[in-house]
């Protein structure tokens, strides 16, 4: 599949929710940037992400589920984690990227993990009702057109009882490590990225897509109104990333 447009700042996919259009201009931008997604992660996070994700693997497998989802799985790092963290479950990844999901099948199987990675959409999901008994999204959320469609999708697919752990940015915290994480988020990530990637939009679309997303405290009373109980969140590296999970009502 050849390379998507290269995307610049100002043809940034839309920010926030409620634009049809933002699902495939998404898609079309992480199409593009698949090649080079690992290596730019593990240097822009500073490797950090390492850590937030094994929290967010612990949540999900701790009532040792027998069927996980991952939704937005991207490369797959999330999903291979969860099938070694719980191996006697099945674990499926779904992503609207093609590309993407190429890059995590090889990783998979450099690594001897068996995971399935299919394609799907977030917010109308391919698998019948009360399908799994844990879901995990990390990073995903805030790039579905419809939060509220893709929260109350990971309800259908869960067996009541079952757990939904979110990782997510919310907007930069307050103070003086804000401000320094704001200025870096914001202005040497969007730069860096761009230099290596050689698509500038994507690494300029990321810092604003989190500035326009819900923060903690407003995305667990989503989940709430999804049909998730018990929801609760931690704010993680002094509130960078944001770990949320509720228990299907």
């Amino acid at each position: 599949m050849p390379d998507a447009p290269a995307t610049t700042p100002r043809q940034l996919p839309p920010i926030g929710e409620g634009d049809p259009a933002k699902g495939a201009q998404v898609r079309a931008m992480f199409d593009g940037i698949a090649p080079r997604y690992d290596a730019l992660n593990a240097l822009l996070s500073l490797g950090v992400d390492r850590g937030w994700r094994r929290e967010a693997v612990a949540w999900a497998v701790a009532d040792d589920p027998g069927d996980v989802l991952d939704v937005a799985t991207g490369t797959a790092d999330l999903a291979i984690a969860l099938r070694r963290a719980a191996p006697s479950a099945r674990v499926v990844g779904v992503d609207f990227s093609e590309p993407m999901l190429a890059v995590g099948r090889a990783k998979a199987a450099r690594r001897g993990v068996d995971v399935r990675l299919e394609v799907g959409d977030g917010t109308a999901l391919p698998y019948p009702d009360a399908s799994f008994d844990a879901l995990t999204i990390a990073y995903g959320l805030r790039n579905f057109a419809d939060v509220d469609a893709g929260l109350r999708e990971f309800r259908r697919v869960l067996r009541r009882g079952g757990v939904a752990v979110v990782l997510e940015f919310p907007p930069p915290p307050v103070g003086v490590f804000g401000r320094v994480f704001r200025f870096y988020f914001t202005r040497v990530v969007p730069w860096l990225g761009g230099v290596v990637s050689g698509r500038p939009g994507a690494y300029a679309y990321l810092p604003a897509s989190v500035m326009a997303f819900p923060d903690p405290e407003a995305l667990a009373e989503r989940m709430r109104a999804a049909g998730f109980a018990d929801v609760r969140y931690r704010l993680q590296t002094g509130g960078v990333s944001a770990l949320h999970r509720g228990v299907a009502a």
